[in-house]
């Protein structure tokens, strides 16, 4: 296995600390509104890896955090707490919206085939763990006290800016204005360890410490979860690339200084997913999540596929035309492999099937290259000398990575598309009755972006998929 390590910037052999035994950290979501599908590329490609490893023969032991609690979006306490954001656009507490977005997340994993890692954990559930590394780190002078508020000295890591590969005069004329200067902080880039004063003294989340009532700073969390569920060493930690710094910066010195030692071996990260004006967002556009590509008739699994073909470190672009075509593809595949039928007298094709296994794996093995490993998909499909019976298996075996339903029944798997096309025809012919001819032909505009063809006899419609 070769994976890219964002911290030595290059491909290397991917080697576990114990054996064929892997302790894997993903940051999760924090819950004050539901996750978009950019988010979600991330929780794929981490479920890709997983499974990949698993695959090979390791032991994947992942554990991931649920931000309950306030996350700023700075590390001074002068940002917006997204929590409390959440609870005021929806008139609830701060529980009652961590409750219902934490379920929809989940619900989300599911509907596209990612498995839930083995330990989830809410941030506000380990407070006291929180408090316990803050005091070895101002102990051994690594954090201090101003103000009220504890902050980490970032000065004290002479290699704090290798993972982010830049330098403190490269981050200070890219950092964002938006934020007032922190004047408690001795150095521009120290990041809060713990709150008693900031813009939300009056936050309904805090918690006694011994630097007096207050809240924990977003960075903290990752590290003491990590530390307190998997150990004092880490073989892979992951992300989005935009928690490249300050977060996962932040969490290496941090876990560093506080065990003495180096915390984790690889770093990987995903890409973002891009809508055609740039980095996608909760906060500009049409606010793109699973819930909303399901009202608009797309599989969730066609989203899966979409993203599949593409390498996870590659910036992916989002349109509505390029999951229109995947959703033809993912279509395709699917009637294709269901028509495949074994014949009694069939045997598996041990030479074959052999040699298309050490194709997949080579792919995989690749810093998981999914768009290649497709290929090996649809090569085997076309393979004259293989029988039914070998390729249904090498699509089993393929789809324990793929997690694309590819064997399953396809109509069980398109009844969301299925739903939503006698919705709109439902909708059509209720405009037509109406002779508002504009919206009905508008609606069959709508289908046939999606490659759905109406046909109209007598009284009623047909539909079929464009070939």
């Amino acid at each position: 296995m070769k994976l890219y390590n964002t911290l030595t910037k290059k491909v290397e052999p991917f080697v576990p600390n114990q054996d064929i035994e892997v302790k894997m950290y993903t940051c999760g979501p924090t819950v004050y509104n539901y996750a978009h599908i950019g988010n979600l590329r991330t929780y794929i490609f981490e479920d890709v890896l997983e499974k990949s490893l698993n695959y090979l023969g390791y032991k994947v032991k992942r554990v991931m955090n649920i931000t309950d609690v306030g996350h700023m979006e700075s590390d001074d306490g002068s940002g917006e707490d997204k929590m409390i954001k959440g609870a005021k656009r929806e008139g609830k507490s701060v529980f009652e919206i961590a409750d219902f977005y934490t379920k929809a997340f989940l619900e989300d994993l599911t509907k596209l085939n990612i498995k839930k890692p083995d330990i989830i954990r809410k941030a506000t559930d380990h407070i006291a763990d929180y408090i316990e590394i803050i005091k070895v780190l101002l102990e051994k002078e690594y954090a201090y006290i101003a103000n009220g508020n504890v902050y980490f000295d970032v000065t004290k890591m002479p290699d704090y800016y290798q993972l982010s590969g830049m330098n403190e005069s490269d981050l200070i004329v890219g950092a964002r204005e938006e934020v007032e200067e922190d004047k408690d902080k001795r150095h521009p880039f120290d990041f809060g360890l713990w709150f008693t004063k900031s813009k939300y003294a009056n936050q309904i989340l805090q918690w006694d410490s011994p630097w007096g009532k207050g809240y924990p700073g977003w960075h903290i969390e990752c590290s003491a979860i990590a530390i307190k569920m998997l150990g004092d060493k880490l073989d892979i930690h992951c992300g989005g690339v935009d928690n490249i710094f300050p977060h996962h910066t932040n969490e290496i010195a941090q876990a560093e200084a506080y065990l003495g030692h180096k915390w984790c071996n690889y770093w990987l990260h995903g890409e973002h997913l891009n809508d055609l004006t740039g980095k996608m967002s909760k906060s500009k556009g049409e606010f793109l999540t699973l819930n909303l590509l399901q009202e608009k008739g797309y599989n969730p699994l066609v989203y899966r596929f979409f993203v599949l073909q593409s390498h996870y470190r590659r910036q992916l672009i989002f349109t509505y035309d390029s999951l229109n075509t995947a959703t033809i593809a993912y279509n395709k595949l699917k009637s294709r492999i269901s028509n495949l039928e074994i014949n009694e007298d069939e045997e598996l094709q041990t030479a074959l099937i052999n040699k298309y296994k050490e194709q997949f794996i080579n792919c995989i093995e690749d810093d998981l290259n999914t768009a290649n490993a497709l290929t090996v998909l649809f090569n085997l499909l076309k393979d004259e000398e293989l029988n039914n019976r070998s390729k249904l298996w090498l699509i089993d075996d393929f789809d324990k990575i793929f997690s694309l339903d590819l064997t399953k029944n396809k109509e069980e798997v398109d009844s969301d598309l299925i739903k939503y096309v006698e919705q709109k025809i439902a909708e059509r012919k209720i405009a037509r009755q109406k002779g508002d001819y504009e919206l009905a032909d508008k609606i069959r505009d709508e289908l046939e972006e999606k490659k759905i063809i109406l046909m109209d006899t007598n009284n009623t419609t047909k539909w079929r998929m464009e070939e």
